[in-house]
């Protein structure tokens, strides 16, 4: 299993229009095959910083999804939002 966390720092008057495309591709996102979950996490005493937690069954699988127009449409969305770069780990979970 693969975890994906990504720090996002949003312009403070364009978090509202991150969360809306959030809450429209959530269901998208976690229907997307391989995709098990994803929460997304706002920072305490932070009015712009979130986080996202997706879990993927395999690397491949989150590569798929990073590759697809289902990602890419949902990234030219968000990524005009973001204050500065979003940062970016994928962890591998073993049993």
């Amino acid at each position: 299993m693969i975890k994906r966390i990504v720090k996002m720092t949003f312009i403070p008057e364009k978090v509202a229009d991150f969360i809306t495309v959030f809450n429209t591709t959530k269901n998208k996102i976690e229907q997307f095959e391989g995709c098990s979950q994803l929460e997304l996490l706002k920072v305490k005493d932070s009015k712009n910083i979130f986080f996202t937690y997706s879990y993927w069954t395999s690397a491949e699988a989150l590569e798929n999804y990073r590759n697809s127009e289902l990602f890419k449409t949902t990234w030219s969305k968000t990524k005009p939002l973001f204050a500065e770069k979003a940062q970016a780990w994928s962890l591998e979970m073993v049993k």
